[in-house]
């Protein structure tokens, strides 16, 4: 008896998220993300469009797995600048546990997805735009909350300053994908979020 058809979508998304976040998008193909998840070229297709409606179900499902956790994260009973130092111990730790896994600095898997493809499918953009604005919003929230208690001027623009901090923490996940190397992320993410919210930087 074959797996449910709601069982064999899943291996599909979960398999080509693997393979482009730890590979790229150009050189995965259909054939092979079939072939690793165990899946006939048909049922692909049954699912699937084409290989970008299953990297933009890919790019959900690595945003819906962060979810759970950012909302621990930025949650409201956690002081505000310590949401931003948590959040960067969770990448580090991410990183760390995906370079241990595959034996390489992976990166974000949305953001190596985006700017490889953006230019060129304009879904991909789209949902990378709209995975971006989601994770923005927990950094206004907390941005907000720094306002209402004094540690940032009130006429403090917590919009482009959030996206500033989006900015910041994809070009320090890229570096170290390009040099595979998570030293300087470990050494300079938490004192640039802090640069960046105007804080005494952590030791």
């Amino acid at each position: 008896m074959g797996r449910p058809a709601s069982d064999t979508r899943q291996k599909l998304i979960d398999t080509a998220l693997e393979l482009m976040w730890t590979n790229s998008y150009g050189t995965v193909s259909v054939d092979d993300i079939c072939k690793a998840a165990d899946v006939k070229k048909g049922s692909f297709y049954h699912f699937f469009p084409s290989k970008v409606d299953l990297s933009i179900a890919a790019m959900e499902q690595s945003h819906h797995e962060l979810e759970e956790t950012y909302d621990k994260i930025f949650s409201t009973a956690v002081p505000p600048i310590e949401r931003f130092m948590r959040m960067a111990d969770c990448v580090i730790a991410l990183q760390a546990e995906v370079a241990e896994k595959y034996g390489h600095v992976c990166g974000c898997p949305c953001a190596s997805l985006g700017s490889e493809m953006a230019g060129q499918e304009d879904g991909i953009r789209a949902k990378f735009e709209d995975l971006a604005h989601r994770k923005e919003r927990y950094y206004e929230n907390a941005l907000r909350d720094m306002v209402g208690d004094g540690l940032l001027a009130p006429t403090t623009d917590v919009k482009v300053l959030a996206q500033e901090i989006y900015t910041y923490l994809l070009g320090q996940m890229m570096i170290a994908r390009i040099q595979n190397d998570l030293a300087p992320l470990k050494r300079d993410l938490k004192r640039g979020l802090a640069r960046l919210l105007g804080v005494v930087e952590p030791a």
